[in-house]
């Protein structure tokens, strides 16, 4: 599991000629916040403004030192790709939580990923109450109620946060079944 902030400023290279074609300057998540879409590598343009970008399912590698792609071609822009359901990481950060009663809990830090680029969790800034939460300074995906895009706040339940701690990396649903037959 990795925070996204932890992708940005990533060098983004082909495969094919180990060429270097930009570099991570934010993401974007779909907008039920379950999963990262696409990576954001800036604006261009004077009259014809467009942000270029690479989906998601160009990337091949997520690596330590840069991120992999299959070729060039990878990278598009928003005019050939329909942006407008997707948010950047940019805009989630410092996004109120509390709970359905209004309790202010945090904001949004950063978005936790897994490998495949789920989410499976939020790191959370500006705690302002005790407890597990406080402790964990992270919360699990499935227990947002709201994720806030309609009124900028997300809402989480409080006891089901608590009671899942802090978020677990996510499996393909075939590991889940080996895992549990194994057992």
């Amino acid at each position: 599991m990795r925070l996204g902030k932890d992708l940005i400023g990533k060098p983004i290279v082909t495969i094919d000629e180990g060429r270097h074609i930009g570099k991570v300057k934010d993401l974007y998540l779909d907008r039920d916040l379950t999963e990262m879409t696409g990576i954001y590598l800036g604006r261009e343009g004077l009259l014809r403004r467009k942000d270029n970008l690479i989906p998601r399912d160009s990337v091949v590698v997520y690596g330590v030192d840069a991120i992999l792609v299959e070729t060039a071609s990878a990278m598009t822009d928003s005019h050939e790709v329909d942006v407008e359901q997707w948010i950047k990481l940019e805009e989630l950060a410092g996004r109120s939580i509390d709970t359905p009663g209004g309790t202010k809990l945090a904001t949004v830090g950063d978005v936790l990923l897994d490998v495949t680029g789920q989410i499976t969790g939020f790191s959370l800034a500006k705690v302002s109450v005790d407890g597990p939460i406080a402790d964990n300074r992270a919360i699990d995906r499935q227990a947002v109620l709201d994720n806030g895009n309609e009124d900028g706040v997300m809402t989480i339940d409080l006891n089901l946060a608590e009671q899942l701690g802090l978020p677990q990396e996510s499996q393909p649903a075939g590991e889940d079944r080996e895992a549990e037959e194994n057992n």
